[in-house]
């Protein structure tokens, strides 16, 4: 296999448009997800269609050493993996105390503990060779705290400042590390996370075009890339730094309401 991308999250959504892009651009690709119906059908598309060459890793990413399996597996095979995309994550609204923990505990150990361990296991052998390339999918939410989703968004944070922080560190080499983060996307995710019912999903971008975003920003080792917002949202965003934080948690609380 050559010039490989490990996309986690595959199996649908922005997952199967990394997956689409890169095998387009002639790469091979490891995708990993939990369904395998769905990881089989796009390594069959992705072969029969644009001829590349995948491998399938069946795989639970909240489950803690799935990260580690993974690595053991890869490495088994001899691949040398020159993409590193994080993208697997999931979100829940409600309060927190009123939601269960093992939701929030999975999408902590998703979110933030499967992506770290990825990265740590595989980031030694890309500055060995002094090349390769990771996008981690974080989300605009990282810039703000988010009631009734307050898990989610601060794990968003982690990845967002996680990424930037070990950019910086790889200054002096070829390795580049960026964070991707999206706005309201028309992905799996609002329907799973309760917010497809919500004013936040009124407006979605195409998965596509949000993933073409990170995959070509990856490329060209930017810091981050915010894809996805409208002009309304761009607004948003610009004003909040400067806008009383209780006023910030006022109105996403209420857009997040249903």
């Amino acid at each position: 296999m050559k010039n490989v991308a490990l996309i986690t999250g595959a199996s649908s959504g922005l997952g199967k448009e990394f997956a689409r892009i890169h095998a387009e651009r002639g790469g091979d690709l490891v995708i990993i997800a939990r369904s395998e119906d769905k990881l089989n059908g796009l390594k069959r598309e992705l072969e029969n269609n644009l001829g590349s060459k995948v491998m399938v890793i069946v795989k639970d990413l909240s489950i803690p050493d799935s990260a580690q399996e993974i690595y053991n597996e890869v490495t088994r095979t001899g691949i040398t993996v020159d993409y590193l995309i994080n993208n697997a994550g999931f979100g829940g609204r409600g309060k927190f105390h009123e939601r269960a923990w093992e939701n929030d505990l999975a999408m902590i150990n998703l979110n933030i503990i499967a992506l770290t361990a990825l990265t740590r296991f595989f980031l030694p052998d890309f500055v060995k060779r002094n090349s390769g390339k990771i996008l981690n999918v974080s989300s605009t939410a990282s810039f703000m705290p988010g009631p009734l989703q307050s898990v989610y968004y601060a794990t968003k944070s982690y990845v967002t400042f996680f990424s930037n922080g070990i950019a910086e560190e790889l200054h002096d080499t070829k390795v580049t590390v960026t964070a991707l983060l999206p706005g309201a996307t028309e992905t799996e995710f609002a329907r799973t996370s309760g917010m497809d019912k919500t004013g936040l999903f009124d407006k979605t971008a195409s998965a596509r075009s949000v993933a073409e975003d990170g995959y070509n920003g990856m490329l060209k080792g930017k810091l981050d890339v915010v894809s996805g917002l409208t002009f309304g949202q761009k607004v948003l965003m610009r004003t909040i730094p400067f806008t009383p934080k209780k006023m910030v948690l006022s109105q996403i609380r209420k857009m997040q309401e249903v």
